[in-house]
């Protein structure tokens, strides 16, 4: 289900033999989520994904837990890039670039996006330990990697510093829906264009 007409809405579903998914997103929302994934602090993530994009997300996952995080992670990494790409329709009118250096208490990361329609993921960031709390630091590449590919987003993602784990991962996720939420906003000025000299973002 994509676009609704008027509105920048979408729902996905998807459903393998180690997840089944369904996300709803609303890029003109308020930053409202409902998020369950059945992993607490990917939940936490997920929520100020949402919060701070003010992108409206319904978010309802259920996945092999008994064996690892990792299916879960990375299909609602999936689901939730291509609900956001449905949404986005043919990106008429968005502002598309934004940049950001954002800041948690020792910690600053910096995130810079492209809604360009090609994605590609740069990730640097390194993590004090392997887990926080039971979750696997390295699933916070893999959710960006699998949301940048179907979104279809140019998405650079770099930690400066920071000694906590849990804020680096926390940063991430705020710098990206900073970003993100800035550049799916409608310019006045340009409504009714696509913002690329080739005039399709694709």
């Amino acid at each position: 289900m994509g676009e609704t007409a008027g509105r920048r809405d979408a729902t996905i579903e998807r459903q393998t033999k180690e997840t089944a998914i369904r996300v709803h997103v609303d890029l003109d929302g308020t930053g409202r989520g409902t998020i369950a994934t059945g992993i607490g602090f990917f939940d936490h993530m997920l929520d100020q994904l949402a919060r701070h994009s003010l992108i409206d997300m319904a978010i309802e996952a259920k996945g092999d837990l008994h064996i690892d995080d990792h299916h879960t992670v990375e299909d609602t990494g999936i689901a939730l890039g291509q609900a956001v790409r449905a949404a986005l329709g043919e990106r008429r009118g968005i502002r598309r670039y934004a940049s950001l250096d954002l800041a948690m208490d020792e910690c600053l990361t910096r995130a810079a996006i492209d809604v360009s329609g090609r994605p590609f993921l740069v990730f640097k960031a390194e993590f004090s330990r392997h887990k926080i709390g039971g979750f696997d630091t390295e699933l916070v590449r893999e959710f960006f990697q699998a949301f940048a590919q179907n979104a279809g987003l140019t998405l650079h993602i770099q930690n400066l510093y920071g000694d906590n784990a849990h804020h680096v991962a926390e940063t991430c996720f705020k710098a990206v829906a900073r970003v993100l939420g800035q550049a799916i906003e409608i310019d006045p000025r340009q409504a009714e264009l696509v913002p690329s000299t080739k005039g399709i973002l694709a």
